[in-house]
């Protein structure tokens, strides 16, 4: 490869109007170093062999564009945690162009932490090592157990502190995504609308790229803008079922972090749970809950409820008649969750497809889990080792005395519902259902501190574990070898900071 413009061509994003992003000025790294490469990610979108070169470091870092190009930072509104804020923006990122991928799909590629731009808000536009490399590693786990994500394509040391509580080494992530058209891209758009008193002009645009690029196949229709909504309501429905199969729990659900594409985007006090509790938090700000476990499919709808408010407009010229078709579009993404969920769970459980036993029986296990509190991964991973013939006592040790009983009569009931002569196929959707390996938070947390201190040998080794989180893993050689047993009690982390 002799430039970066090989394979990076100018972002779709420029086709919109000016209002919708700002120049991103380049910010040199003084000592840019490469911390990680995703080299399978490089080769799934197309980037030759050897991508990795110094002229890619440069530009990863914060350095100067492709000549006849510049970085732009895109402009969004969002409610947080409920709260409107009319101008966020990309206070600390750049978009430095997009990939067209062998799969015929354009992807943004998108620096994060690569200096401050006119939304930054007064912030100095940096970001913590720590801070990426926690997206980076949960990212690729969230890739791991495909579900739909952004992905992360490398992490590059800039060789400057950033300051926070501390001081701590600065990084920067070059994220990887369909697209970066959040609601609250669409938030603002429709507050610029308003605010000029011409009808949906931006509004209209942004649509109009959205469908261009992720949906084409409205394109040209008279329903085209309702169809829209529909997908990115269905896409959203299953999104949050997969997070919630997986013991996901996001942490900042807020508008501007809701990718119109249907990907996880925007990872901060993120982390999978232990121990079942269907209202654990792990921002360390989210002190009424608004992004529990339990609120995920809530938050979700409500968010998507300020979407269709963005586009109402364009569904209608007729207020009344906008408003009916936007309530009857939302209206699906409770039974499409719902059906989302059940089905992942059938397949998690090895339950016969729309059994009559399995509403049932799925609500038993949530009020075990529940009562019991038994590790979440652990528990369906346990399942599906005693599907294998593997003793039961096992998953009986995941509860506590008092609540063995009731896990012994939920085996029972689940070995006569799973009985059959096609259950082989139905535990070969176990083993694909139930990961072994997750990003646990406390080991996230140990690879961290380790790369702070110049060892990513932690890091490499969960990265490495997490890019088959099905695979039944060699046995451990030490304690940083196991990757599956839950944390101590010391061990714990219930709580992540939201900051970067």
């Amino acid at each position: 490869m002799t430039s970066t413009t090989d394979f990076l061509r100018e972002t779709s994003y420029r086709a919109l109007p000016a209002e919708f992003f700002a120049a991103a000025p380049p910010s040199p790294a003084p000592a840019p170093q490469w911390i990680l490469f995703n080299d399978a990610l490089a080769a799934e979108l197309g980037l030759p062999e050897g991508a990795a070169t110094p002229e890619l470091l440069e530009l990863l870092a914060g350095g100067t564009p492709p000549e006849g190009r510049e970085n732009i930072a895109l402009a969004y509104s969002g409610h947080q945690f409920g709260h409107w804020n009319p101008l966020l923006g990309d206070g600390r990122a750049a978009m430095i162009g997009e990939i067209a991928a062998p799969d015929g799909a354009a992807y943004d590629v998108h620096l994060k932490g690569s200096g401050p731009t006119q939304f930054a808000r007064r912030g100095d536009g940096r970001a913590t090592l720590s801070a990426m490399l926690r997206e980076y590693i949960v990212s690729e786990a969230m890739a791991g157990l495909k579900i739909p994500t952004t992905r992360s394509l490398a992490v590059v040391a800039t060789g400057a502190p950033v300051y926070r509580d501390e001081i701590q080494p600065g990084a920067v992530l070059t994220r990887v995504a369909r697209s970066h058209v959040r609601v609250g891209t669409f938030q603002y758009a429709a507050a610029m609308d308003t605010g000029r008193g011409g009808g949906p002009v931006l509004t209209r645009a942004l649509a109009d790229l959205c469908i261009a690029r992720h949906f084409p196949e409205f394109a040209g229709s008279k329903e085209a803008y309702i169809a829209f909504y529909a997908a990115v309501v269905a896409r959203q429905a299953r999104l949050v079922a997969q997070w919630m199969l997986a013991g996901f729990i996001h942490g900042v659900m807020n508008t501007d972090n809701m990718s119109i594409a249907g990907e996880t985007i925007d990872f901060g006090p993120c982390a999978f749970m232990d121990s079942y509790n269907r209202r654990q938090v792990f921002s360390s700000i989210d002190a009424a809950g608004r992004y529990a476990y339990e609120r995920q499919a809530p938050i979700a709808s409500w968010n998507l409820a300020r979407l269709a408010e963005t586009l109402l407009p364009l569904f209608d010229e007729d207020d009344a008649i906008a408003l009916r078709r936007a309530r009857e579009t939302l209206e699906g993404f409770q039974p499409a969750y719902v059906a989302a969920l059940g089905q992942g769970l059938e397949r998690k459980l090895g339950l016969r497809p729309r059994d009559p036993g399995n509403e049932n029986f799925i609500a038993r296990l949530w009020r075990l889990l529940e009562t019991g509190k038994a590790d979440f991964t652990l528990f369906f991973r346990r399942l599906t080792q005693f599907a294998g013939g593997a003793n039961g006592q096992a998953f009986l040790d995941l509860f506590p005395d008092e609540a063995r009983e009731e896990a012994g009569n939920f085996l029972a009931e689940w070995r006569s519902l799973t009985a059959g002569d096609d259950f082989p196929a139905r535990l070969a959707l176990m083993r694909a259902s139930n990961p072994i390996v997750i990003a646990r938070n406390h080991r996230v947390e140990q690879a961290l501190a380790a790369a702070n201190e110049g060892d990513l040998a932690p890091t490499l080794r969960l990265c490495a574990a997490l890019k088959d989180p099905f695979q039944e893993p060699s046995p451990p050689t030490g304690p940083e070898d196991d990757l599956e047993t839950p944390p101590r009690p010391e061990e714990r982390v219930l709580e992540t900071f939201c900051g970067t």
